[in-house]
């Protein structure tokens, strides 16, 4: 006797409560791999940027030129550039005022860049928990199609006078079915996870250094300013 082992006739014959586990574990991985090519893909502009951007920085160019230079895709600026926008944005408007002290401004600076960093971690991290769920629940998701599955395909023998292991061999691969679905979504979402995890930590030790040295920077140029302010005296 030959039986279609196609994984469409496995479905097919398959019970509702399996069906059901299957189309689930196929969405979710579906919407897995969506969500790993848009952050993969999203990281990688990230990382892009944050080259340039730093490149440009380091090139010599007036930090005041820098920020103006960059005002005009201010609103979609992401990643280093935003860290840098938002503190710089901050050391200008404190500088300003007379009374306000070296201490503050820089406080005030790096509470601005501590606070645009935390908008782009949030924004780095999308999606990563919905990965972490199908990772960690879609193989018990999938087991638990399979062992219903068994469960069914062992009590239609019980009608059987005589079983053999046709009988319930196909009951049993289908059921085998579901478990297989839940590895194939979660094993993906789960490298995927692992993966992003490790580059956004980096990102955020990127852009922890660069606050610090931006920060150094400002300190070192309102100094020059204030000392080229004072008058020389005899």
């Amino acid at each position: 006797m030959n039986y279609d082992t196609s994984l469409l006739n496995y479905f097919i014959h398959a019970s509702i409560v399996v069906k059901a586990v299957m189309l689930i574990l196929i969405g979710a991985s579906i919407c897995s791999w969506a969500y790993i090519l848009q952050r993969a893909t999203y990281l990688r502009g990230i990382r892009q940027s944050a080259g340039r951007f730093e490149k440009a920085f380091w090139s010599g160019e007036d930090l005041s030129q820098l920020y103006a230079d960059g005002g005009k895709s201010r609103g979609v600026s992401a990643g280093l550039e935003a860290i840098f926008y938002a503190g710089f944005k901050e050391f200008q408007r404190f500088r300003k005022q007379t009374n306000a002290s070296m201490d503050n401004v820089m406080d005030n600076t790096r509470r601005a860049m501590q606070v645009a960093q935390m908008r782009e971690q949030d924004k780095l991290e999308k999606h990563l928990p919905f990965l972490a769920i199908v990772g960690s629940t879609s193989p018990y998701v999938g087991l638990f199609g399979t062992v219903w599955g068994i469960m069914t395909a062992f009590q239609a023998l019980a009608t059987v006078q005589q079983a053999t292991i046709s009988m319930v061999a196909p009951g049993i691969a289908e059921a085998l079915v579901a478990t297989a679905l839940g590895l194939f979504a979660a094993i993906p979402a789960v490298i995927a996870y692992n993966r992003f995890i490790t580059e956004i930590g980096r990102l955020m030790n990127r852009f922890d250094a660069f606050e610090e040295e931006l920060t150094n920077i400002l300190i070192r140029q309102t100094n020059h300013s204030a000392a080229q302010a004072v008058p020389a005296t005899e």
